[in-house]
């Protein structure tokens, strides 16, 4: 079952039950709480839980959903709620399940080339933790410093290294997941090849908490390069820069990482980080920020130089050369601050569009003509290399009229053009609550009943993240 028209309202008799498995101090319902977790960082939207549940163990999760399960209660997985589709959003108001406890890194096996973890654990820290034993666990979201593991595998979040290395789901090898009854189970193995029966591992990897709760996580690792080099290259032209994007990698080249920023993009940023050092002429429309890695040194240096060699094909600037690592640091933190940069300066909907990469200069024009059909500002960046166009569509001065009801109309053209191009609605956010209407587009209505079949089999009573991803 989908999500239902009702659930069971939280009484008394449920937050003492709550209480005997968490204690006092780990239930939460007063109304600071409510509002802090009503939200993640999607728009301006908020949704109430009416208690806010904070377990630390599989054991603990395995007994609220078995309870709510038979109580028709509500439960939302919840955990940094940096995610950006409205994932962690209680719709339905009843349980937050925030799983903000389970922080642990358990287990690095440096001779297999896994780490075991639970789905709190920050990414940054378990990418640095792993680093110290000469280990990479390369997926990294913009929001690396704050978002969790778990996060990361409910959405299957990709990031900046993605273009070489891949995304999340490449890296999980086995799942503790809690199911809604309350049965936990492990959905694969530890090894790296398997061919036993469905895979049950990539079904939940990116299943947004609607499937079932994932306690524990076994992710695999590869060596850690040690080596980088960094460039920054502005264009006269934003559909250059696209174009640029496929020549490079038609060059035999895979950059670890290839990432795209219009003009408004890096000067909101500057000004929202306090550093307008790099002033950016009147004449240049976008820049593309890429990163090579790997332990030779001089194999770097020639793969640089084919990439200029590639680059000088297109009306560009002066490339800048990354020499130092605060110089690195400086340029990846404004890439990476880009998405709340664009936040500060209005309200907002972001689309999460994605394309085979030689489609981007086509979608980057499409949404520039929508844009001016309309009559919306957009302001464009993204994961270049993997055809990942993030699509900030700036309310600014549009009437409330437009904004609620046009902008509809203008996102689901920007959505049948991304298809139309061979790409789909999400490369990395999710669908969630605010894409859900615009499944139909990428999807028949065989593949979303097939969808729905999965989701009833794992969820019979729909009381795992109601309301998300289908329409």
């Amino acid at each position: 079952m989908l999500a239902k028209a009702s659930y069971s309202k939280i009484t008394q008799a449920d937050i003492d039950y709550f209480s005997k498995i968490l204690s006092d101090k780990f239930v939460f319902f007063d109304v600071e709480s409510l509002h802090k977790y009503s939200h993640d960082e999607t728009e301006d939207l908020h949704f109430s839980p009416e208690v806010v549940l904070k377990p630390e163990t599989t054991q603990h999760v395995s007994e609220i959903l078995n309870y709510c399960n038979s109580k028709n209660i509500a439960v939302t997985p919840q955990g940094a709620r940096t995610g950006l589709s409205g994932g962690a959003l209680p719709l339905y108001g009843g349980v937050a399940l925030s799983m903000e406890r389970f922080n642990k890194i358990l287990n690095i096996d440096t001779n297999n080339g896994q780490v075991t973890v639970e789905p709190a654990v920050i990414t940054q820290v378990l990418q640095q933790t792993v680093a110290e034993q000469n280990l990479f666990y390369p997926p990294d979201p913009a929001s690396k410093g704050s978002c969790f593991i778990g996060g990361n595998l409910a959405e299957n979040s990709g990031g900046p290294k993605a273009v070489k290395y891949g995304v999340t789901n490449e890296y999980v090898l086995n799942l503790e997941l809690v199911l809604a009854s309350g049965e936990i189970i492990w959905t694969g193995a530890n090894v790296v090849k398997n061919a036993t029966g469905y895979n049950l591992t990539q079904l939940i990897v990116g299943s947004e908490g609607t499937l079932g709760i994932i306690t524990k996580a076994v992710l695999k690792l590869i060596p850690l390069p040690k080596k980088n080099m960094l460039m920054l290259v502005p264009f006269h032209s934003a559909e250059e820069a696209c174009k640029a994007v496929a020549a490079i990698f038609q060059k035999g080249i895979t950059p670890s990482g290839l990432e795209f920023m219009e003009r408004d993009a890096l000067i909101w940023t500057s000004k929202f980080i306090g550093d307008e050092s790099m002033p950016i002429p009147d004449y240049i429309e976008a820049h593309l920020l890429i990163e090579v890695d790997g332990n030779d040194e001089d194999v770097l240096m020639r793969d640089c130089e084919s990439i200029v060699t590639v680059l000088e094909q297109f009306k560009i600037d002066e490339i800048l050369f990354a020499d130092s690592q605060a110089q690195k640091d400086r340029l990846w933190n404004m890439r990476r601050k880009v998405g709340e940069a664009v936040k500060s300066q209005s309200i907002y909907k972001e689309e999460d569009t994605v394309v085979p990469r030689y489609e981007l200069p086509k979608l980057l024009t499409g949404i520039k003509s929508i844009g001016k059909k309309y009559g919306f500002h957009s302001v464009c960046y993204g994961h270049a290399g993997d055809g990942n166009l993030h699509v900030n569509i700036i309310k600014g001065n549009l009437s409330n009229d437009v904004w609620d009801n046009q902008l509809p109309i203008a996102i689901r053209e920007i959505f049948e053009l991304t298809v139309g191009l061979g790409g789909t609605i999400s490369g990395e956010h999710g669908i969630g609550y605010v894409q859900k209407n615009y499944m139909n587009i990428p999807f028949s209505n065989v593949e979303l009943d097939l969808m729905r079949g999965i989701k009833n089999v794992f969820d019979p009573n729909g009381i795992l993240n109601p309301g998300k991803i289908f329409p």
